[in-house]
């Protein structure tokens, strides 16, 4: 199914590493223009390999999307290098994890303004653009934290912003839906990350994680990718509104 993305230009945030490189790789592969972005001023380096692939790409870093003018220079970024854009992926975000008794307001803030406000941000740039380009698809980083508790890791901050993730999303494509925007979450469970594997190495923590799922393997990030990647393409375009959870099995077990 070569060219899924063929003739569309994809935003892709947090770029250089993880899930969004693996992103980048994928729908460079399936035929998009890539625009892609970081807060890490050495992220460029996917551009390379997609290049090196035989894809094109293009990535601005480092750019905080935060905060507003970080999310308007992607969009005129995009716009200058392709004229416009089909697709928006809010995968770049940060969390920070303290139980309820620890969990101070700035830590609870700051989870927030990197969680959800990064989403706003880019989407509120985009979306008229989207509007004039006659429809897209907004994808945006949920988690299963917005459906349940853990006794494991303090996710109070982690877990109101992807609950906020959530029903935000479900609006955009509610308003969404008269200009053919459509916009869907992915909720992931324990995928292998920068900020997951230091937690692997601790005795027992990938096995307790492996035991809750259906599944039992630790989620690659080409896992996400792939979902990423059907909802960018036509063949969800009757999909909307929707949350698809990728986490081996773990809310069904």
């Amino acid at each position: 199914m070569a060219g899924r993305l063929a003739g569309k230009v994809a935003i892709i945030t947090g770029t250089g590493s993880g899930m969004g490189r693996t992103a980048a790789l994928m729908f460079a592969r399936e035929g998009a223009r890539v625009v892609g972005c970081d807060l890490n001023r050495g992220a460029g380096s996917v551009a390379d390999e997609v290049k090196a692939a035989g894809g094109e790409m293009v990535s601005l870093q480092p750019v905080d999307l935060s905060v507003a003018a970080g999310a308007e220079q992607v969009v005129a970024f995009a716009l200058a290098q392709f004229g416009g854009f089909d697709i928006v992926y809010n995968n770049a975000a940060m969390a920070y994890f303290a139980f309820i008794p620890e969990m101070d307001f700035e830590t609870f803030d700051r989870t927030q303004r990197e969680e959800v406000n990064i989403i706003f941000h880019l989407c509120r740039a985009a979306w008229p653009h989207l509007v004039a380009r006659g429809g897209g698809s907004i994808i945006n980083i949920a988690s299963t934290a917005a459906k349940k508790g853990s006794t494991g890791q303090g996710m109070l901050a982690h877990s109101a912003a992807k609950g906020a993730v959530t029903a935000m999303t479900r609006q955009y494509a509610t308003e969404g839906g008269a200009h053919r925007i459509r916009a869907n979450t992915i909720s992931p469970g324990m995928i292998r990350s920068a900020q997951t594997e230091p937690l692997m190495t601790q005795p027992g923590w990938t096995e307790r994680a492996i035991a809750r799922q259906v599944i039992k393997r630790i989620g690659e990030p080409e896992d996400v990718a792939a979902t990423a990647l059907f909802l960018a393409s036509d063949e969800s375009s009757f999909i909307t509104g929707a949350d698809i959870t990728v986490d081996g099995g773990t809310m069904a077990n």
